[in-house]
């Protein structure tokens, strides 16, 4: 008899993770979220396989940066045609796209494999509070990685009253 223990669905089984983008330090939590898109946070972690869970990161607008990197700050994309190189500076993006921030920081952070742009397919990232379909997938409190009221509640509806 085998005395291997097999890797069970439990153990890479995606979870969903909210985090609040407010007054964060943009480099410090891309760092974070790119962990957990890569799944290094489980322990079944391998770098061949992708068991990284999903992320949704809220508020994105009001993220910060240290230093004077607001003002230095310039992304830059080529249309691929001669003269195409585009730039904008961080201000300008966090007027219009400042998801695109934080999915540029992660991306940076992500390793430049195969499983990258698979890795930030689960990255949602929204500028505003509001995250509509994705709430109700959200198990899990960024901060301490507790389960979230609501699904305690799912789970158990005799909780409601010692709840309130």
């Amino acid at each position: 008899m085998s005395q291997a223990v097999g890797n069970t669905a439990l153990a890479y089984a995606r979870v969903w993770h909210h985090v609040n983008a407010s007054d964060r330090v943009l480099g410090k939590l891309a760092e974070r979220i790119a962990l957990v898109l890569m799944g290094k946070h489980k322990p079944v972690y391998d770098k061949s396989l992708d068991c990284g869970d999903y992320v949704v990161v809220t508020n994105a607008k009001h993220i910060k940066v240290t230093g004077r990197k607001d003002e230095q700050l310039v992304y830059r994309k080529h249309t691929m045609y001669p003269g195409g190189l585009k730039e904008t500076e961080y201000k300008d993006m966090m007027e219009k796209k400042p998801y695109e921030i934080i999915r540029h920081a992660v991306s940076g952070m992500l390793p430049k494999n195969k499983l990258r742009e698979r890795r930030l397919e689960r990255l949602k990232v929204f500028g505003g509070s509001n995250m509509g379909i994705y709430r109700g997938n959200i198990l899990k409190r960024w901060e301490d990685g507790t389960l979230t009221e609501d699904y305690i509640l799912k789970l158990d509806p005799k909780n409601r009253m010692k709840s309130k």
